[in-house]
């Protein structure tokens, strides 16, 4: 890996982590990538920690069916410096960045980069696609497999979040009832904290036949219905009352929205500065690295997305 302006030492950051890497963001060039430099160096500011961009770049298989096919220049020493040329375009957006900075790039998978630097992340921003090398299709290849395994929060970042996006608004975390949605909540409530925003935490019970895998033990009914929401109400406020208890100067609001949860989430995710969420809860897949909840709104979000590893 290379490095310039490398943190020249481990401090505890606002979340009181003290972790080298600080905000860890992916860039490959692309216009989300850049997007998410600029949020990175936002949430560093905020946490008062370290920045460290970094650009992954994939070693070529070397084969060569005589001597007159050699490159002049070997391929792996061509694909380090095209990837330090777009590094250097992460250097010129964060110029005037005021903080620590760090700019690396690393051979192998992009996805296999970030996760194993989020070992020391603090949080890591991707942008949900990018050129390729860090993201590509509907929902990228690394925004995709980097929630379900980083060692840190991924944020995610969709094309129209500028870093000021919703900037008032709350931080929106999903409960289900599991322990995935439990440490969301914990984290969301850290994040509302450091940001001086609203919490709120909320809830979806399904609709239908949603519930015949959730709660398999109940009748379709609107009766039922009602009355479950009640129930999903007075429990969620008991465990909520735990977190004011820990972040007491938090404002903290909670609501039992009956409905799709992915489109519930998505049209929440407009107005909230963050959505968090976990990798993934009591559906049907509950061995699945990463939630169909989760997959839906990171494809759909209006606004940055906060997965929280359990």
């Amino acid at each position: 890996m290379s490095a310039q302006s490398r943190p020249s030492e481990t401090r505890p950051s606002e979340s009181g982590l003290s972790r080298e890497v600080g905000v860890l963001v992916g860039f490959d060039g692309s216009e989300l990538s850049a997007l998410a430099v600029r949020r990175g160096a936002v949430e560093a500011e905020r946490r008062h920690t370290a920045l460290t961009v970094v650009t992954a770049y994939a070693l070529p298989t070397m084969i060569y069916p005589n001597m007159a096919s050699l490159p002049s220049e070997p391929e792996d020493v061509t694909a380090k410096k095209e990837a330090e040329a777009t590094l250097a375009e992460a250097v010129e957006l964060l110029r005037d960045h005021p903080g620590e900075k760090s700019f690396r790039t690393a051979p192998g998978d992009a996805a296999g980069v970030l996760v194993t630097l989020s070992s020391e992340a603090e949080v890591v921003i991707v942008g949900a696609r990018g050129r390729g090398g860090f993201m590509g299709r509907v929902l990228g290849s690394v925004s995709t497999a980097l929630p379900a395994h980083a060692h840190c929060p991924t944020i995610v970042v969709p094309q129209h979040a500028a870093p000021d996006s919703a900037q008032n608004g709350p931080v929106v975390v999903a409960v289900d009832g599991s322990d995935t949605g439990r440490v969301a909540m914990f984290t969301a409530a850290a994040e509302a904290a450091v940001r001086e925003a609203p919490l709120e935490v909320v809830s979806v019970l399904p609709t239908g036949d949603e519930w015949l895998y959730w709660y398999p033990e109940l009748e379709l009914s609107s009766e039922v219905s009602g009355r479950r929401q009640k129930e999903l109400a007075a429990g969620l406020e008991r465990e909520v009352a735990e977190l004011r208890e820990q972040f007491p100067s938090l404002s903290v609001s909670t609501s039992v929205p009956i409905g799709d949860p992915t489109e519930t989430l998505i049209e929440t995710s407009a107005r909230a500065q963050l959505t968090v969420l976990g990798t993934r809860g009591r559906g049907r897949l509950k061995s699945a690295l990463l939630g169909s909840v989760s997959r839906g709104v990171l494809n759909r979000a209006a606004g940055p997305v906060m997965v929280v590893p359990s």
